[in-house]
């Protein structure tokens, strides 16, 4: 490149170009710029020798070092494991009512619930319990499934409506899709349901609707019936909604929830520290 003259104030040449009485100039690279090159450059090498670094296929280049970071992942997860299996040990051996009367092994299990319980069943109950649409309160509402821990712990393990060969099965019938019941009669048991929701009896003709429709689910009382996974209705505690809207929704079309199995995923003694915690979560917010 043919440089032109040197410029007057910096003392570089130009190259000779100019943008509009803007003159180029042959500024060299600035020496920290080639430094930190150097720099990187021998790190990435250095690092390539001792690191892990290129995949070969099905494996890839140890390093001098033999850095595995997850052979350190195991070895940590080892040592946790086993300052938790004589505690675990306890929890697996003794029923529900020893661990309960154990102040010291619930201690344990009240600081190792809350990180199982979010990593497990926060999404869909809720951080505190409280639920969502189409999924059930834990923090003191009355668990349609049982509210002990021996209840929860089969409920955890086999889900509801999941795959499980043992699942709890649960579904709330399509009154009005289905054709079981007409328009006129949906729109009375939502009535009723309103009022009972409310402490009221509701009229004659939505008793005996209930009475006809619902009650061998959720009770002649409409409080529910453990083990059916019909809820109690005299409460302002929704799955779904407790608006007009949404009950006649569940009247029409039915409702399904769902929930996973854990028996793969989580140990015998996770079951039954989270149906510990949820059970103490339900009575402590009562």
């Amino acid at each position: 490149m043919q440089l032109g003259p040197r410029d007057p104030l910096s003392g570089y040449r130009t190259t000779g170009h100019d943008w509009n009485g803007i003159t180029e100039l042959n500024t060299p690279v600035p020496r920290i710029v080639i430094f930190f090159l150097v720099v990187t450059t021998l790190y990435a090498v250095i690092g390539w020798i001792l690191l892990p670094a290129w995949p070969l296929g099905a494996t890839f280049t140890k390093g001098l070092w033999g850095a595995d970071q997850r052979r350190a992942a195991d070895a940590v997860h080892a040592t946790i494991a086993a300052r938790r299996a004589p505690w675990e040990s306890e929890i697996l051996s003794k029923d529900f009512a020893a661990i309960r009367a154990d102040p010291a092994l619930m201690a344990r299990i009240d600081a190792s619930a809350p990180t199982l319980f979010g990593e497990n069943c926060q999404p869909c109950h809720g951080a505190q319990g409280r639920g969502g649409p189409g999924f059930p309160r834990l923090d003191g509402a009355a668990k349609v499934w049982g509210d002990d821990a021996e209840a929860m712990a089969e409920t955890i393990r086999v889900g509801v409506n999941s795959a499980h060969p043992d699942s709890r099965v649960a579904q709330m019938p399509a009154f009005g899709k289905d054709g079981v019941l007409k328009r006129p009669d949906i729109d009375r048991l939502v009535a009723h349901v309103t009022a009972l929701s409310k402490g009221e009896k509701g009229s004659p003709e939505g008793q005996k609707l209930f009475a006809d429709n619902c009650a061998a689910c959720h009770g002649e009382d409409a409080r529910g019936v453990a083990g059916t996974g019909a809820p109690d209705l005299t409460d302002s505690d929704w799955l779904y909604g407790g608006d007009p809207a949404a009950l006649f929704a569940t009247l029409q079309n039915g409702r399904r929830g769902e929930m996973p199995t854990w028996e793969q995923r989580l140990s015998k003694a996770e079951i039954r520290i989270l149906a510990l915690y949820v059970e103490k979560l339900a009575r402590t917010s009562k």
